[in-house]
């Protein structure tokens, strides 16, 4: 019974914490959720589903702004892994100065948002910027495009930047999961005459699952927590074309609507709980099966 009992010692004052900080306000957030706690009033009255209902409404915008967090997450997952994955592969490679490539590749991914922001402000200037100077240079002036002011491009652009900032990181994580991948492998594959191709098919990927399944599940934790480079960038514009669950929820805090804000949070939670199962399930069943 002790030697039960012992470890527990271990995580209880962690455990107590946990609860404290991060248990018991979740809970009081989806008890808020159904109210009308604002700051206009001290009084918090329970209203129900009103402001799910709210949420939901063809008359609002919050769905658009969930539309739009839920396709940032499935874009960037993507996007994300291919290129670090595609970086994994080469950085991998007998190159020159490889350990120099990784830094500069992983860079961007320390550097904070506030700057990458005011980088890539000045870079999509329709009329100063590097994009669109590139373009007239090279003579492709029907290409330049207001980058962050266009209502078809500005969700594109802020996808763009978030891929250029975060593939480094998941590159240095599906880097390390390649370099654990034992040398007998691909020797075999040599004997039995296989081609780079087939071994990235039939050896790298399939052993590369454990990796892909950790950074998929931080892609989407980030993902539909997107705030920061939405904000920085353009700040839910042009109109609503950019909006997030985050800046939703800012923007109703903001306004003291603070029953909405959370019933939004508690919204993207379940969302998150739901896309994480399957994510995970999906992913241990490709590893299974590789």
């Amino acid at each position: 019974m002790t030697r039960r009992i012992y470890p527990f010692y271990f995580i209880a004052i962690a455990l107590f914490f946990y609860i404290v900080f991060a248990v018991v306000p979740s809970l009081m957030g989806i008890y808020l959720s159904f109210t009308d706690w604002n700051s206009y009033s001290r009084a918090i009255h329970y209203v129900g589903l009103d402001n799910y209902r709210t949420i939901f409404s063809s008359d609002e915008n919050f769905m658009h702004g969930i539309r739009n967090t839920v396709v940032f997450t499935i874009a960037t997952i993507v996007l994300k892994t291919i290129v670090g994955l595609l970086i994994a592969v080469l950085v991998n490679k007998g190159i020159k100065l490889k350990n120099v490539h990784r830094v500069v590749i992983f860079l961007p991914s320390v550097v904070p948002m506030l700057v990458v922001g005011i980088i890539f402000k000045s870079i999509f200037n329709p009329e100063t910027g590097l994009v669109n100077g590139v373009l007239r240079a090279v003579g492709l002036n029907q290409w330049t495009q207001h980058w962050l002011t266009d209502i078809n491009w500005a969700f594109k652009s802020i996808i763009a930047v978030d891929v250029w900032k975060g593939a480094g990181y998941i590159m240095v994580i599906l880097l390390a999961g390649i370099q654990s991948i034992s040398h007998s492998y691909y020797e075999a594959a040599d004997i039995d005459g296989a081609g780079p191709w087939l071994k990235f098919k039939y050896i790298t990927l399939p052993l590369l699952m454990p990796a892909l399944t950790v950074t998929t599940v931080l892609n989407l934790l980030y993902g539909l927590k997107i705030f920061d480079t939405v904000y920085v960038l353009t700040n839910g514009g042009p109109g609503y074309a950019t909006e997030v669950v985050y800046t939703q929820v800012f923007n109703q805090f903001t306004l003291g609507s603070y029953g909405i804000g959370t019933a939004l949070i508690t919204v993207l939670f379940v969302i998150m709980t739901i896309l994480g199962y399957f994510a995970i399930k999906l992913m241990s069943r490709e590893e299974q099966n590789g």
